[in-house]
């Protein structure tokens, strides 16, 4: 299977280049239509020259696992015969540095609360659904951050 996935960057100087006084604001379009405003994080570059309420890169990274690892579980899950009305993930990323002083997003923690209708797994299949589910996972194929989920217990409805 190949596929090809497409995104538009595009930025325009605003401000002093030269002097590392310019925005970092900038457009990414995805090839359904979506636009986004993204900067810099307000952690690495400091404002007025990253935007607080625009989506960084490494936020995107960290949606990135969640999403994929939420739609590879609800089709695992399905398969499994689970019926599910509801899932919420606060996903967190954390920024670090390696040895020699690269920053880099070291650990994601995935926290995906899910209801499910009718009867809900136990706590053992739960975790091999999450489990299988991060496996399949594209994104999490594709990166080396440490990927961990942290599950409640979840109830049926």
């Amino acid at each position: 299977m190949t596929a090809a996935y497409l995104a538009t960057v595009e930025w325009a100087l605003e401000g002093e280049f030269a002097r590392g006084r310019y925005s970092r604001a900038h457009t990414v379009r995805f090839d359904g239509g979506v636009e986004i405003r993204a900067s810099a994080s307000t952690h690495m570059v400091p404002k007025p020259w990253a935007v607080e309420d625009a989506v960084d890169p490494e936020e995107m990274l960290v949606a990135a696992l969640a999403s994929c690892h939420m739609l590879t579980f609800l089709d695992i899950a399905r398969r499994a015969g689970w019926s599910i009305d509801r899932y919420v993930d606060q996903a967190e990323g954390v920024m670090s540095k390696t040895e020699d002083g690269r920053a880099w997003v070291s650990a994601v923690t995935l926290r995906p609360n899910i209801r499910f209708l009718g009867a809900a797994p136990s706590p053992a299949e739960l975790d091999a659904l999450h489990h299988e589910a991060h496996e399949a996972c594209f994104i999490a194929n594709s990166v080396k951050t440490r990927i961990t989920v942290e599950a409640p217990r979840s109830s049926p409805s």
